[in-house]
C-alpha cells in the first residue's frame, strides 16, 4: 500500500472525488503543509497555520498507479488560481501536492511541467509540490462529509 496526499480547495468534494476510484483503499481529509500542530478547522480556516485543507489516500498501487491519482487531482480542480478554488480563498485552499517519496515527486513535477507545456491551461499552474509532513486528521464531522450528507459533491 502507498499513500498520496493532495490539496485541491475544499477537502469535502476532493475526498469524495478520490473515494470513488477503484484501488483506492481510504481516503482521511485533514490538514497538512503548515507550522500548527494539532490544528483545529476554526484555526486553518482563519489562514495562520499555514495548512492546507488535504486528503490523505490509501491505496493499492496495483490496482491504481500514483500517475492516474495525479491525473485525477490535476484534472478536477483549477491548478492556475493561487490560494482560491471557485468562492473559497485562502492559502488553506492552495493547489498542491505532498509527496511521499522521491518516485512521486519526479512524477508530480514532471506532469507539472507537461500541463504547463500543453497549453492546456491559460495562466501558470501555480500547484506547490512539496515532501508530506505530519498529517492531522481533520474533525470526524469532515470525515466523508458529503456522503453522509447524501451530497452530490462538487468539482473540486
Amino acid at each position: 500500500m502507498e499513500k498520496a496526499t493532495f490539496a485541491a480547495g475544499c477537502f469535502w468534494g476532493v475526498e469524495m472525488i478520490f473515494r470513488k476510484i477503484d484501488g483506492v483503499l481510504s481516503t482521511m481529509v485533514g490538514y497538512t503543509g503548515g507550522h500548527t500542530q494539532n490544528p483545529t478547522y476554526d484555526q486553518v480556516c482563519s489562514g495562520t497555520t499555514g495548512h492546507a485543507e488535504s486528503v490523505e489516500i490509501v491505496f493499492d498501487p496495483d490496482k491504481v498507479s500514483y500517475e492516474k491519482l495525479l491525473n485525477i487531482f490535476w484534472d478536477n480542480h483549477n491548478p492556475t488560481t493561487l490560494n482560491r478554488q471557485g468562492p473559497d480563498v485562502g492559502s488553506q485552499y492552495r493547489s498542491a501536492v505532498f509527496y511521499h517519496n522521491d518516485r512521486q515527486k519526479e512524477l508530480a513535477l514532471s506532469i507539472k511541467e507537461k500541463l504547463q507545456k500543453s497549453g492546456q491551461f491559460k495562466s501558470e499552474i501555480v500547484t506547490e509540490i512539496v515532501i508530506a509532513n505530519t498529517f492531522y486528521k481533520a474533525e470526524e464531522y469532515h470525515q466523508q462529509y458529503l456522503e453522509k450528507r447524501e451530497i452530490g459533491g462538487c468539482k473540486i
